[in-house]
């Protein structure tokens, strides 16, 4: 089978760029997928060092310092991603939007990940919101990005539930650990071709199990 090549995109820690790293190199990536390249847009961000342990070539772009539109921005990303031939774009916490030029190019292979289920908690604060609410639930959902925040079809979530004595410090850790099994199981599913897209609803050809 030939790999999907991947790249990714990030601006923190980077938590699931190695989630994905690590199926790609001995989970259920292993045969499936490679991450050719990551591109970070903050200096000193934590997954730069992550990408420097696996060994899987970086590129810096600071957003702070781009004089640019948005666009050239993006152009700068889109030359780095082309160069090495990636064929699926995952966003691993980038805290930016991304034009639509960029979505069009990748003709909506590019997916994000977002820890609560959508369309519920959209932002960049969705424990907080989630807590503030009340909900007995959250969880992780994993999407194809399209024009607006947190909105394209949704491939999977996972439920998560919410306690009455959680906190932000609580809640997230909780939900992060679903986070690093989702997503690779997502990229899986694309790179074995069970996802189609009709409208917002992409369906799932078989049964998925996490």
């Amino acid at each position: 089978m030939r790999k999907i090549k991947v790249g990714a995109i990030a601006s923190g820690s980077g938590s699931n760029f190695e989630a994905i790293v690590n199926a790609c190199e001995t989970g259920i990536l292993k045969d499936k997928a490679t991450v050719e390249v990551l591109i970070c847009n903050k200096a000193g961000a934590y997954c730069i060092e992550r990408a420097k342990n696996h060994k899987i070539p970086y590129v810096l772009i600071e957003s702070d310092k781009d004089r640019g539109s948005r666009e050239e921005y993006d152009q700068k990303m889109i030359n780095v991603i082309d160069n090495y031939k990636c064929e699926l774009i995952v966003l691993v916490g980038y805290m930016r939007f991304v034009s639509e030029m960029f979505i069009n190019h990748y003709k909506g292979n590019i997916m994000n990940i977002h820890p609560a289920l959508l369309p519920s908690f959209k932002g960049m604060h969705a424990h907080e919101d989630t807590l503030a609410y009340g909900v007995k639930v959250s969880g992780v959902t994993v999407h194809f990005v399209d024009n607006h925040e947190d909105h394209g079809p949704i491939i999977m979530q996972k439920c998560v539930p919410v306690y009455d004595t959680d906190t932000k410090e609580t809640l997230g850790p909780r939900i992060l650990k679903w986070e690093h099994k989702v997503f690779p199981k997502a990229i899986e599913l694309f790179c074995d071709g069970k996802l189609s897209i009709a409208g917002r609803i992409v369906r799932i050809d078989g049964e998925v199990k996490l």
